[in-house]
């Protein structure tokens, strides 16, 4: 497949329309569902070794994603980077996947068990699905140094925040299939709210965001 026809057939099937809240508190018109296409590997598994070709080149050893939905994107990576650079597990040093997940204040990504014995002295890629703000892999970026790694780059499905290699730490290199900027805004300044769109319940953190508003509502007759 592609790279063309990929992106076609990534837009179609994730992008949504509507009024979300994101993880950082931020509004947007347009929702990346990334679900929508991890639930069919057929296709994520062609997404992934797009990704893959572009960093085959660097000699990465380790994949390693934030958790959780990233964790989908780091096992097919790994799998295609196999495959290209010809180091699967009938060799003394094969190509591994990693996670790393959420510290206990929720403020940044840690890697534990035992990725974090392997990543140390190794080329590491970093994969991600939507960088908005591009925070969670740059966060990612940050813990693989921390331990030692040599972070190659970074790979995406969606770049839809125009990040680039500075924001994410000064990586080496960054590619994402899907290039594409979708306004979002603060709180504050969401156009959709001052006309009163609906918050989608469904995708993305309106629910929490709705709740929150409730409280602070009711807060104000107490």
């Amino acid at each position: 497949m592609g790279t063309d026809k990929a992106i076609e057939k990534l837009k179609k099937r994730a992008l949504i329309d509507g009024h979300f809240v994101f993880t950082s508190g931020r509004h947007s018109s347009v929702y990346v569902n990334k679900d929508a296409v991890y639930a069919r590997t057929s296709e994520i598994s062609k997404l992934c070794r797009i990704i893959a070709a572009q960093f085959a080149g660097f000699d990465p050893q380790m994949v390693i994603a934030p958790a959780v939905g990233g964790v989908v994107l780091s096992q097919w990576t790994t799998h295609h980077l196999s495959t290209l650079s010809k180091r699967d597990f009938s060799v003394p040093d094969p190509v591994l996947a990693a996670y790393a997940e959420k510290s206990k204040d929720g403020r940044e990504f840690v890697i534990k068990r035992e990725y974090a014995k392997l990543i140390p002295g190794k080329r590491v890629l970093v994969v991600e699905d939507v960088l908005t703000t591009g925070g969670s892999a740059k966060s990612v970026v940050k813990a693989v140094r921390k331990i030692g790694g040599e972070v190659i780059g970074v790979g995406a499905l969606f770049n839809r925040g125009n990040v680039t290699k500075r924001k994410l730490g000064g990586v080496p290199k960054l590619f994402s299939i899907c290039n594409e900027k979708m306004d979002d805004w603060p709180e504050d300044k969401c156009p959709l709210c001052v006309d009163g769109v609906p918050i989608n319940m469904d995708f993305g953190h309106g629910a929490e965001f709705l709740s929150r508003k409730t409280n602070e509502t009711a807060e104000d007759y107490l």
